[in-house]
């Protein structure tokens, strides 16, 4: 879908009172979707089990504290 297509769309959907900052959040997660299907179609993708794992040792080894 083209860009004016989809910011027209989420106008359509959102209340006539919002703010210019809940359209530029909405576009943002609408962007941000689309992104991520574009990299799942291209196969980068993480299975489950090694986004657990990566959490796991995460924890494990108290990175990030």
């Amino acid at each position: 879908m083209r860009a004016k297509e989809t910011v027209r769309e989420l106008l359509d959907r959102l209340p006539d009172d919002c703010s210019l900052d809940d359209v530029l959040y909405h576009l943002y997660v609408v962007q941000t979707i689309q992104q991520g299907r574009a990299e799942a179609d291209a196969g980068h993708l993480i299975s489950h089990a090694q986004v657990a794992e990566a959490l796991r040792q995460k924890w494990q080894l108290g990175v990030g504290q």
